[in-house]
């Protein structure tokens, strides 16, 4: 795959806040406890991230009849979207269902996915996926286990939810052209499910005090870059609640040595597109929305296309004028994009524009919502 070309095998040791030894991938580690430096000249990168994959019923079926009524695949509803994913440097997903086995699969209330999902991300290009969401305990600890096992076996990374305690502890990170990118994931709550017994660590929850340290261990431990995940927002509202407003200007506003501690954060869970902000001077994904879900019904009980729109995200990542400084973005982008639930397929809505697609209102109300807080004073253009 594309994708998994990109990523060298490598070790690199992370302490997050819960305390224990934690490994990435690099070609030669810096000496304990020091830092990689942030040398100029090193290539920058590009990113690209997306919202929710979350696969109901009428999803899993449609993946049924694209494999031809034995197994399920997936590709087919991602290839319209591999053109955007594929050529960046490093690409993030939402994973935010958990994996069935044997043919046990089921959409909502308690979702669980086909694994095939997990080479269809990888086909597409997707190097990592956050898995910290309300629905990570959907079935327990062999939910999380069958996921993260696939997700495995498929060359694709995660963050967010875990199998044992060291993998709670281990920071993810990847190689984005000359930077390490530390992904961090973290979920509001877990639809009131409790933790396994034994294992408070199986799914990241958001407390600012833990973001703000494992970031930090991450820089520490050598981490150029380091973008956050968090599942979090009201469902259904376009405009980004105060708690997410208030948890951005908290982890935007910490700094260490002058340098911000978290260089990008990117949100998920409303289900419909929300806006794109800069904070502090970092960039702030409130939510992407849904990349695939089935037909979506609104609070009011009334079917409401919002819930199958959604962005890509695409940064640029410049690298620093000065050993230790900040990579800084120097491009920043949305591609706007819809699943066509009867065609059952991801739809680039600029591309589809172009052909003559009657998707103009759609693609507008999208780029209104995203530049609502006033990015595209700050840069944010709408890409292809």
């Amino acid at each position: 795959m594309i994708a998994r070309s990109r990523q060298v095998a490598l070790v690199l040791t992370v302490v997050l806040a819960a305390g224990a030894a934690c490994q990435a991938r690099d070609h030669r580690p810096p000496e304990p406890g020091r830092p990689a430096p942030s040398a100029p000249g090193r290539p920058g990168f590009t990113l690209v991230a997306s919202g929710d994959v979350l696969p109901h019923t009428s999803i899993i079926e449609r993946a049924r009849y694209d494999a031809g009524g034995t197994g399920y695949d997936f590709r087919p509803m991602l290839s319209g979207i591999r053109s955007v994913v594929a050529p960046a440097d490093v690409a993030l997903c939402h994973m935010e269902t958990v994996y069935g086995a044997d043919g046990d699969y089921t959409g909502y209330p308690l979702f669980k996915s086909p694994p095939e999902i997990a080479d269809a991300l990888a086909a597409t290009g997707y190097d990592g996926c956050s898995t910290a969401s309300n629905h990570s305990l959907d079935d327990g600890a062999e939910g999380i286990r069958r996921t993260l096992d696939a997700l495995d076996r498929a060359g694709v990374r995660h963050a967010g939810s875990a199998r044992s305690e060291r993998e709670a502890r281990t920071a993810t990170v990847l190689r984005a052209g000359g930077a390490r990118l530390a992904h961090l994931a973290y979920t509001y709550d877990t639809n009131g499910l409790a933790m396994p017994p034994g294992r408070p660590w199986a799914v990241n929850l958001v407390d600012e005090a833990r973001i703000v340290e494992d970031a930090r261990a991450a820089r520490r431990a050598g981490a150029d870059v380091v973008v956050v995940s968090v599942h979090w927002g009201t469902e259904w509202q376009d405009a980004p609640d105060e708690r997410q407003t208030g948890l951005a200007r908290s982890l935007t506003a910490s700094t260490t040595g002058g340098r911000p501690d978290i260089d990008l954060i990117l949100g998920t869970h409303a289900h419909v597109p929300q806006a794109y902000e800069k904070v502090n001077g970092t960039w702030v994904v409130y939510g992407m929305g849904d990349q695939i879900a089935g037909e979506m019904t609104g609070p009011d009980g009334v079917r409401d296309a919002r819930g199958n729109q959604s962005t890509l995200a695409r940064f640029t990542f410049a690298p620093p004028a000065r050993e230790g400084g900040r990579w800084e973005v120097a491009r920043a982008e949305f591609v706007p994009q819809f699943f066509d639930v009867d065609a059952g397929r991801v739809v680039d809505l600029n591309r589809a524009l172009a052909r003559g697609a009657e998707v103009r209102p759609v693609r507008d109300r999208i780029r209104d919502v995203v530049l609502s807080r006033g990015a595209a004073q700050d840069g944010l253009t709408m890409g292809e």
